[in-house]
């Protein structure tokens, strides 16, 4: 049972550490805003999470990686305050609406529908 565990948090890290290598290239060579950027990644690895139902390696690990909150926080605290709220409310919204349609286009959603 504990080689299972050790196994799981060695893919966890090594998915993560893939991740952040991506998002890191990724955000060199995007144009425009870093904040803006973050964003669009952050919502490509919510729809990815909400559509794939991944595990480990390819959800906690890969996508966890690849997806960064604490940048979005970053960027917030060193803008101007209306700034701050935009981003903050534009990471939730983007983020909770690409799972949610993620996961009402996946072909195993969350959530499942019954028919009355």
């Amino acid at each position: 049972m504990q080689g299972n565990t050790f196994r799981e948090a060695l893919l966890v890290g090594l998915g993560a550490a893939l991740g952040a290598l991506l998002r890191a290239a990724l955000l060199a060579v995007a144009p425009g805003p870093a904040a803006v950027a973050t964003l669009a990644v952050n919502g490509v690895g919510a729809f990815a999470m909400g559509y794939f139902k991944p595990g480990p390696l390819f959800g906690t690990g890969f996508l966890g990686g690849f997806t960064t909150f604490s940048a979005m926080a970053v960027a917030a605290i060193h803008s101007s305050a209306i700034w701050a709220f935009g981003l903050v409310v534009a990471s939730f919204v983007v983020c909770v609406g690409a799972w949610l349609l993620a996961d009402a286009t996946s072909p195993h959603p969350y959530r499942q529908t019954t028919k009355s």
